[in-house]
Formats: structure tokens, sequence, C-alpha cells
């Protein structure tokens, strides 16, 4: 593991963007690193602006803020257009095609595709599970500094209904990464 991971998540209100933070670090605290979260949104309901903030390391975290993403999970154009510029070289853009339909070639970052709302639509009929799916995409990113188990167990705790519909969104999310890996 790096000293210091980043992760930003953003999007709008009612995606999940913040449970998906939360899950992260849940699971990063069963696994006895340090984490920081830091999450804003505008005053909507939903439907507004929503970034959640993660840090990950072994050591003392001295700031929570990311200014450089290892990984930045773009849930609209907004989003992507806002933090995109804040990935550097080696870091990962995931986005979800349904809500990013222009990428900037330009960036020197890796980017992929995770369309993680038509998965939750084609396996489960509902595009609520979308943020599962994605969580199942990070874990796959994050395993070795991470515990998939670790993520699934948060997942499990944190989001109190359909449990079973969750595990299998998690497992559409992990096998996406694994038969898409670049």
């Amino acid at each position: 593991m790096k000293d210091r991971v980043e992760i930003v998540a953003s999007g709008f209100g009612g995606q999940g963007v913040v449970r998906l933070g939360q899950v992260i670090g849940e699971a990063a605290v069963k696994e006895g690193l340090r984490v920081t979260m830091l999450k804003s949104h505008g005053t909507e309901m939903r439907g507004g602006y929503v970034r959640s903030q993660v840090v990950v390391s072994k050591k003392a975290i001295d700031s929570p803020m990311c200014e450089n993403p290892d990984i930045f999970i773009a849930l609209s154009l907004s989003a992507y257009n806002r933090f995109k510029d804040t990935v550097p070289d080696d870091g990962l853009i995931l986005f979800d095609p349904a809500f990013v339909d222009t990428v900037d070639d330009s960036l020197s970052c890796r980017q992929k595709e995770l369309p993680a709302k038509q998965l939750a639509v084609d396996n489960f009929d509902k595009a609520i599970f979308s943020n599962t799916v994605a969580l199942g995409a990070m874990a796959r990113l994050l395993d070795g500094d991470i515990k998939r188990e670790a993520v699934l167990e948060s997942i499990l705790e944190i989001i109190p209904k359909f449990h079973s519909e969750n595990k299998e969104a998690f497992q559409v999310g992990y096998d996406y990464m694994d038969q898409t890996e670049t």
C-alpha cells in the first residue's frame, strides 16, 4: 500500500455517493488502517451535487483533503468535469457512461468505464443497486490493501436492507473489473 491512498466519488444526490465513502472507510478501519472521510453536498435533498473524499493510510493522516485522488469515481458529467484534472498520471478515473457521455482523451491518467447503472438494471431491474456494483468494483481495485470480505461485510452493516441483492450486486461489480482489466 502507498503511504496514502486518496479516493474521491462524486455525482448527484440519491446515487449513494456518501454511502460509498462510508463503506470504503469502514472496511479500511476493519483492516486496521487509518481513515478520514469528508463529504460535501448541495442544499437539495436529491439531485444536487455530492462528493465523498476518503483517505486511507497505515500511518497518521496529516490532511483529510483529497488533492490528487488515486481513484476518482465519476457518477455525473459535472462531477467528471469538475475533478478530472485532479487525478495524477498514475491515477484512475472510473466513470459511469449512463451519466458521463463525454470523456477527455487528453488526460494522461487511466480512464475506465464502469456501467454501474446498466449492470444494476440488467441484473436486478433496479438502478438502486448501482452504488453496490460500484463498491464491488472498488473492492477489486483495492484488493491487497483492503480485503474484499471487509468491504462486503461493511456493506451489509451499513446498508440495512436488501442483503441478498447487495451481495449479488457487489459480486457483479467485482467480476466486471476482473473481466475488463486493462
